[in-house]
């Protein structure tokens, strides 16, 4: 044998060596690579697939991050799929194919009766979810679904078992595009309260607060997952396209963006988003722009508070939740040439201000001094996250000290805030 077939032969034998020493968990999270980069709305698909590549090469950090995603999607694997069609009664209008929620904190004045069956009136206790909201609509149902959708799509994402993505089509499709279980694309019965509104213009926030993780989940399944197809493409491409032409022109659409709270700072950020994925970078980039002077500078103080959502019972939650909207905005914003975060108000109001001023509570070394029901600290963790990325020195001195979220801390994983103490479902 010559010297370069014995080489030859020694190189092959090293390579089968070298696999065999791979540990069998190392092998579940390198089973592919990326075929390309995704085409995501909020998170950057560029980052994403960096992190896959660094994945693949070992890093022992990501690892352990993987292990906790996967832990959250493998419960998603026995569960749903869900559909709006399963509610026991229809929305007020009779089609089961409508979407219905009910707004969480009316409540009824009056014990039921026969001719009263709600016992309406019903009167309103901020903060205080009434119970009833999650029986008789499709309020859980669809949270349930952008969760499990964004899970399970990430997880195919960065470990290429072919069930993750398998199951995520199968929610997807069931809740959107199979003509027996879709939902129209629709929000005219979102929190209704009974005997007085079949549905409200602000509970279009029950779609704006998630749904745009579910596009940044399809946008990873269209990068080759198995068992979605080009008709699943198209399909969710025509609903989103739907979805937006009913934002963009429907009263109730029109009434929520000229929200100055809150709903409509999510309002333009589902509005940004959808455009963007659905081809219309001239309205996304529109709609970040008119930001700066329509939701940043009112809505945060020159000292970085939230006035507005400090009047609230449940004020720790919602100065979080409030900049969950302009962080993902913000995310948004990168795709079409706008930094948000660079933006300074008049009075100097600026993102940057508005997540320092949650880090005293955010790391224990101060007590949040305003109201809250149900004090959370790990509430903050995202929000800060985002902060630091952008260049807050202050966020990234504070990220060690951190809480924890429940599930644990998949921001390497996937760098889009998302509101971690839910108390929509």
């Amino acid at each position: 044998m010559s010297a370069s077939a014995r080489l030859g032969v020694l190189l092959v034998a090293l390579a089968a060596l070298a696999v065999g020493a791979v540990p069998a968990a190392s092998a579940r999270v390198t089973a592919h690579a990326p075929p390309e980069v995704p085409r995501t709305v909020v998170m950057d698909g560029t980052r994403l697939h960096q992190t896959k590549l660094r994945l693949d090469r070992g890093d022992r950090q990501l690892r352990r991050a993987v292990r906790a995603l996967t832990n959250r999607a493998d419960t998603w694997l026995d569960q749903g799929p869900w559909t709006v069609v399963d509610k026991p009664r229809p929305a007020p209008g009779g089609d089961l194919h409508d979407y219905l929620s009910q707004a969480p904190y009316w409540w009824p004045s009056r014990p039921p009766t026969a001719d009263n069956p709600w016992g309406c009136p019903y009167v309103q206790r901020d903060g205080e979810r009434n119970p009833e909201v999650d029986s008789g609509t499709d309020r859980r149902d669809v949270e349930k679904t952008f969760d499990a959708a964004y899970d399970l799509s990430l997880a195919w994402y960065y470990t290429g078992e072919k069930r993750y993505a398998v199951k995520a089509g199968q929610v997807l499709r069931t809740w959107f595009l199979d003509p027996a279980t879709r939902m129209n694309p629709n929000l005219n019965h979102a929190q209704f309260i009974p005997c007085k509104y079949d549905g409200r213009a602000i509970g279009i926030i029950d779609f704006s607060q998630s749904f745009t993780s579910v596009l940044d989940a399809l946008a990873l399944l269209d990068t080759g997952a198995p068992g979605w197809t080009r008709k699943d493409r198209a399909g969710m491409a025509r609903w989103n396209t739907d979805f937006l032409d009913w934002l963009k022109n429907s009263d109730f659409g029109k009434e929520e963006g000229s929200a100055t709270n809150n709903h409509g700072t999510f309002h333009d950020m589902q509005l940004a988003a959808l455009a963007y994925a659905t081809g219309d970078k001239e309205l996304a980039r529109r709609t970040v722009l008119n930001a700066r002077g329509t939701r940043i500078a009112p809505q945060i103080a020159s000292d970085g508070s939230q006035p507005q959502e400090l009047t609230r019972t449940r004020s720790w939650h919602y100065s979080t939740f409030a900049l969950v909207a302009h962080t993902r905005l913000a995310a948004i914003g990168r795709h079409v040439g706008v930094n948000l975060w660079a933006y300074r108000g008049p009075d100097g109001q600026s993102l940057f201000k508005a997540v320092d001023y949650l880090l005293p509570a955010a790391t224990a070394s101060a007590a949040w001094p305003h109201p809250e029901l149900a004090f959370h600290r790990y509430a903050a963790t995202d929000v800060v996250h985002a902060a630091a990325d952008a260049g807050d020195a202050r966020a990234r001195r504070a990220v060690p000290s951190l809480e924890e979220p429940p599930g644990g801390d998949l921001w390497v994983l996937r760098p889009a805030a998302e509101q971690l103490d839910s108390i929509a479902g």
